[in-house]
């Protein structure tokens, strides 16, 4: 396996994203979000990426940010330490609007600990399949910081304003079942069974992937949009999807049943 701090490959256009700093439980460093930001910008550009896998390697999916690095690194700068916290955060926001944006669905498979910045990292996914031995939390306040991520914008929009607010401003931990009622994530499946189950939701995508792609599209750009403007892009698009190919050859399968 590469020691790239983040893996990325495709195959068959399934992309897989992989989390690897296993000794640090997938804590990002200054390495990891360059690689991040990379991986995003090879995902934007190539029209060969169908749908996505995001995992992590070892006993945790993400435990934030590694705070050592990101010390050592701001002792060592020439600046303002704040500046150079402030300028890793907006690469790592850059890696995550363009994946958020991008047409290409992504499932997350979540193992161990989310906390911090990973909570963000995950909720970049559309879907989140997680072990039943995960664990979420927060945890920014323990160590004097605040969100980032995206957390203050993507924790809200998965759970609501208020128990986003009593994940921020309390040391609660919630356990998968918890977070699955509370609507962090999808599904919530046996530890052995997390791999399996993510990559057969992919695989569902490859199949029918250009519809898949225009309605995460949609489905992304309503909460940022008038309704009226959500209803006109929905009618270009399904008049646009009709006409295709493989929507033609689905539809005459479908009505022969």
């Amino acid at each position: 396996m590469s020691n790239d701090a983040i893996l990325f490959e495709v195959s068959d256009g399934l992309g897989r994203i992989t989390l690897n700093r296993p000794d640090r439980l997938n804590a990002v460093d200054p390495d990891a979000i360059r690689r991040w930001n990379e991986i995003a910008h090879e995902v934007a550009e190539r029209d060969d990426v169908h749908a996505i896998v995001f995992d992590a390697v070892g006993r945790a999916f993400c435990a934030g940010g590694d705070l050592r690095a990101m010390s050592e690194l701001a002792a060592s700068s020439d600046g303002p330490a704040g500046a150079t916290i402030t300028a890793l955060a907006d690469e790592i926001h850059a890696g995550h609007r363009m994946l958020r944006d991008s047409g290409v669905p992504i499932v997350a498979a979540v193992q161990g600990v989310v906390a911090g910045g990973g909570l963000g990292f995950m909720l970049v996914a559309d879907l989140i399949v997680a072990s039943e031995q995960a664990v979420f939390q927060s945890g920014y306040a323990d160590v004097g910081l605040t969100p980032d991520c995206g957390v203050s914008w993507l924790l809200p929009e998965a759970v609501g304003q208020r128990r986003a607010l009593e994940l921020t401003l309390t040391p609660r931990r919630l356990s998968a079942a918890e977070a699955l009622d509370l609507g962090l994530v999808t599904e919530v499946v046996a530890p052995d069974a997390l791999a399996d189950r993510a990559l057969a939701i992919a695989q569902t995508w490859l199949a029918t992937s250009g519809a898949y792609q225009q309605a995460k599209r949609l489905v992304r750009a309503a909460a940022e949009r008038p309704f009226a403007e959500s209803l006109d892009d929905e009618a270009r698009t399904i008049g646009a999807a009709f006409q295709t190919p493989e929507a033609q050859a689905r539809i005459a399968a479908f009505t022969r049943r």
